[in-house]
């Protein structure tokens, strides 16, 4: 039972997939939730007026989160509708696979940024407010497992997210005094759009399956651990690094592929 009434939720990337099961968790959980998504959105306004359907308090806002200005005008926007932010979610996403050799400069440096350098943007904004305002306040980034798992063609992101993990323990220490939790979440291979961007429904499903938790992660999976992160349930935890992967990491250590 975690209660986030009286709680305002700022949640990044929440037009569709984790974000948005993110926020639906905390807005569940009682929380008013603020979310954005990138200018000209396809997905954005469907998923606040789904939110307010359900009975919760919920808007939305357009903004180029992986750049600081961007943060600047999600923030300033955030504050119209809660002169406080007691949550944030940060959950920028820009992921390309390239095998490494033909990796372009470009591709790596505009992954960093969107995944690395626009959480730190967000959440500096976001931590100087609540530290302003006093009474403590809850960051989660979402990270995710290739931040450990050397994944062929993945050479950007897992460096951007093994950089956020490492960020998020580094502010962890510095915000401590002001009661400020901040964690992370690795999530695993979870069932969004995206997914099914790359991916056919038949290779989804047949790859869920094989997963040591016979089924692929679903952003409710990550929205309810993020809710209890960022309930009082979770006071005493902070630089923490969660996985939520149903064994995504281990995987290949089930008996069947064990070596005798």
């Amino acid at each position: 039972m975690i209660d986030l009434k009286g709680k305002t939720a700022l949640v990044t990337g929440a037009g569709r997939g984790i974000g948005l099961g993110c926020a639906t968790k905390l807005a569940e959980a009682g929380a008013q939730v603020i979310i954005n998504d990138r200018p000209d959105s396809p997905d954005l306004a469907a998923a606040v007026e789904r939110l307010n359907a359900a009975g919760h308090s919920c808007h939305g806002f357009e903004a180029n989160v992986f750049e600081r200005s961007g943060c600047e005008q999600l923030l300033n926007d955030a504050l119209t509708i809660s002169d406080r932010v007691d949550i944030l979610v940060s959950n920028p996403a820009f992921s390309r696979r390239a095998d490494f050799l033909e990796c372009s400069p470009e591709l790596f440096e505009n992954t960093i940024q969107a995944t690395l350098i626009a959480g730190f943007h967000m959440s500096q904004l976001v931590a100087r407010r609540m530290v302003e305002t006093g009474g403590g306040g809850k960051i989660v980034f979402i990270s995710s497992v290739q931040a450990e798992l050397p994944i062929a063609r993945c050479a950007a992101y897992g460096a951007a997210k093994a950089g956020l993990n490492h960020m998020t323990r580094s502010i962890a220490v510095e915000l401590a005094d002001h009661h400020i939790n901040v964690n992370a979440i690795e999530p695993g291979w979870i069932d969004t759009p995206g997914e099914h961007e790359s991916f056919s429904s038949d290779t989804i499903a047949a790859e869920g399956a094989a997963l040591p938790w016979k089924r692929m992660g679903q952003p409710a999976d990550i929205g309810a651990a993020a809710a209890f992160l960022c309930s009082d349930a979770a006071d005493y935890i902070t630089g923490t690094i969660l996985p939520v992967d149903g064994l995504f990491r281990y995987k290949d250590w089930q008996a069947e592929n064990t070596i005798e």
